[in-house]
C-alpha cells in the first residue's frame, strides 16, 4: 500500500510504512502458501478447461495498477476463445457500471467457466500476480487500460494502492443494478483512506465465505 504519507506526522508515517511492509510480507507469504497448497487443484482446473473448450487454459489481460503501471493479469479462461471479437455485439446487454463490461448470463461463458465464476476459482492464477508484486490480496480491482484512461484526476487516488484479488465493492453490491461506476470508485477511495491490516484480514475472511457460498458472478 502506498499512501500520501509525506503529509502525515512523523509518528504516523513510521506506523504506515511499517504496516505497508507488513501487508506486502503477508501478501507474499499467503500467496506462496496458497499456490503450493492449491497446485493440484490448479492443474485439475487447467485440464478441465482444456477438455471443455481447448487450449489455452489461462487467459491474460492488460490492466492498470499501482502508480498507473500496466501489468498482465492472469485468470483461468472462462469464455470461448473468440470472446473479445464477440464483445462488440453484446455491448447493449452490459449490466455493469460504465466503463466496465459484464453480463450476468454472458453467452460467451463456457460450461466449466460458469462453475469457475460461481466459485471464483478463475481468479486463482492472480496469486502469481500477488507473489511477483503486481497485485495485493486486498485492494481496488485492477481496471482495463481503456477503463483506467477514462478516470478523472480525483479517481486516480485508487492507483496509490496495489490492485487486489478482492475488494470492498466486489464483496458488497457488485451485482446491484443501482450500483454505478462512481459508487465503485467511492468504495475504492474510502478503502485506501481508511486502510488497515485488520480491515484487510476481515475482507479476506469475507472473501473466503463468499467463495464457500459460491456467490461469484
Amino acid at each position: 500500500m502506498q499512501l500520501a504519507i509525506g503529509e502525515l506526522p512523523r509518528e504516523d508515517r513510521s506506523l504506515l510504512v511499517a504496516q505497508s511492509r507488513t501487508k506486502r510480507f503477508l501478501d507474499v507469504v499467503l500467496a506462496a502458501f496458497a499456490l503450493i497448497v492449491l497446485l493440484p487443484l490448479l492443474v485439475l482446473i487447467a485440464l478441465a478447461v482444456m477438455i471443455d473448450s481447448g487450449w489455452p487454459p489461462l487467459y491474460s489481460q492488460m490492466r492498470t495498477g499501482f502508480e498507473g503501471r500496466e501489468f498482465r493479469m492472469w485468470k483461468f479462461r472462462t469464455m470461448v476463445r473468440n470472446a473479445e471479437q464477440m464483445r462488440a455485439d453484446l455491448l447493449l446487454l452490459n449490466e455493469a457500471p460504465f466503463p466496465t463490461f459484464k453480463i450476468r448470463n454472458d453467452p460467451r461463458v463456457t460450461r466449466i467457466g460458469r462453475f469457475l465464476r460461481m466459485s471464483s476459482a478463475d481468479e486463482l492464477p492472480q496469486l502469481w500476480n500477488v507473489l511477483v508484486g503486481d497485485m495485493s490480496l486486498v485492494g481496488p480491482r485492477p481496471l482495463f487500460t481503456q477503463e483506467a484512461n477514462a478516470l478523472g484526476p480525483a479517481a486516480r487516488l485508487r492507483f496509490q494502492a496495489r490492485p487486489g484479488v478482492t475488494c470492498v465493492w466486489q464483496l458488497s453490491n457488485r451485482h446491484s443494478q443501482q450500483s454505478t461506476f462512481d459508487d465503485w470508485l467511492a468504495k475504492d477511495v474510502a478503502y485506501i483512506e481508511t486502510w488497515s491490516l485488520w480491515r484487510d484480514l476481515v475482507l479476506i475472511v469475507k472473501t473466503f465465505g463468499a467463495v464457500v457460498r459460491m456467490t461469484g458472478r
